[in-house]
């Protein structure tokens, strides 16, 4: 296994490159597909054995909650919907290929599930790390699997909270 650690130090190859690339890639779809309310897209981004091994708020902030396959990954995330909005940054995605089929990874996030009512608005920030572990397909690289661990939950009260996504519009 080649840390990503060590990557500056050694050369890397231009399909490492391209492999570390398209990973970093996957994770940015993903918290797009979230936001956007995409779930089907979200679903997409799983290989078809994937695992999504979620908290359960605020009793178990580890992974506890598993959702086994692209179907049920994905109508777990549709829980979100009931959310006004959702805004996911990623800050920092950690690599490491195991060869050119798999690989695993550390990315750190704050994710926003923002409500909007009347007068007073809330948002309920997630600090949180995910341990994935990825798979190259015939479609590109996917979650084989995706477990997500809550460091601390912070509650906000925004001035306004907005829809990340026009509802009327189609999406692209």
């Amino acid at each position: 296994m080649r840390s990503a650690w060590a990557w500056a130090a050694d050369p890397v190859s231009t399909a490492d490159d391209a492999a570390r690339a398209a990973v970093h890639d996957l994770v940015a779809r993903y918290a797009a597909a979230v936001d956007d309310r995409r779930f089907d897209v979200v679903a997409d981004l799983f290989t078809d054995d994937a695992v999504l091994l979620a908290p359960d708020p605020p009793t178990a902030l580890g992974p506890t909650v598993a959702h086994d396959g692209p179907a049920a990954i994905g109508a777990a995330m549709a829980a979100l919907a009931g959310f006004t909005a959702t805004f996911h940054a990623v800050h920092g995605v950690v690599v490491d290929l195991s060869d050119n089929e798999t690989a695993t990874g550390r990315v750190t996030c704050t994710a926003h599930h923002m409500n909007a009512g009347g007068d007073r608005h809330r948002d309920l920030v997630w600090h949180l790390v995910y341990r994935d572990t990825y798979r190259h397909t015939g479609a590109g690289w996917r979650f084989a699997r995706r477990e997500l661990r809550i460091i601390s939950i912070d509650t906000a009260n925004p001035r306004a909270v907005g829809p990340t996504v026009d509802t009327e519009e189609e999406p692209a």
